[in-house]
């Protein structure tokens, strides 16, 4: 018995070391030097690393994917669910667009940079943009989370706040 669980704790560590390097194995290699891969990848495919809902959210306003994710249990009306579903998919649209410009806006000023082939201006504009890009982003998401706020129940909103602090 004793020797059984060394054997068992050696294979455990096999297996979730094997299992984490195949889930890191997917991620893209970032081409930007000033983006990490985790940050290149979060940028194409529509995720948040940067928690840009807080302010919603602390406020008692969901982002719409986590309202549909609890659908059944916050007893949703169809309407409500139809509504919903379709304000989570235009944001993580926008999400997924605003964060190939993000990219994109990148790429330019690393091969700026790079090149040494810039000026103020271009500093000044892509700088800005790059703000923008960013600014658009946080707009898109703050506001799904305004609207999804609006087609919710006080009562569903609170029993989501439970949900959520519970899983």
């Amino acid at each position: 018995m004793l020797r059984t669980i060394p054997v068992f704790i050696i294979s455990l560590f096999f297996y979730c070391t094997a299992n984490a390097q195949q889930a890191d194995s997917t991620l893209k290699k970032s081409p930007v030097k000033t983006l990490s891969d985790k940050q290149y990848n979060a940028l194409l495919k529509g995720e948040d690393l940067y928690n840009m809902a807080s302010p919603a959210e602390l406020n008692h306003f969901p982002m719409p994917d986590k309202v549909i994710k609890f659908k059944k249990e916050l007893g949703l009306s169809p309407s409500q669910v139809t509504k919903i579903t379709a304000i989570a998919t235009e944001l993580h649209r926008k999400r997924v667009e605003m964060g190939a410009l993000i990219v994109t806006n990148e790429q330019t000023l690393d091969n700026l940079f790079r090149k040494q082939r810039l000026n103020n201006g271009d500093v000044i504009f892509y700088a800005t943009r790059s703000g923008l890009y960013y600014g658009e982003l946080r707009n898109a998401i703050l506001q799904a989370c305004l609207s999804t706020g609006d087609l919710m129940a006080p009562q569903q909103i609170k029993q989501l706040e439970t949900l959520q602090n519970h899983n």
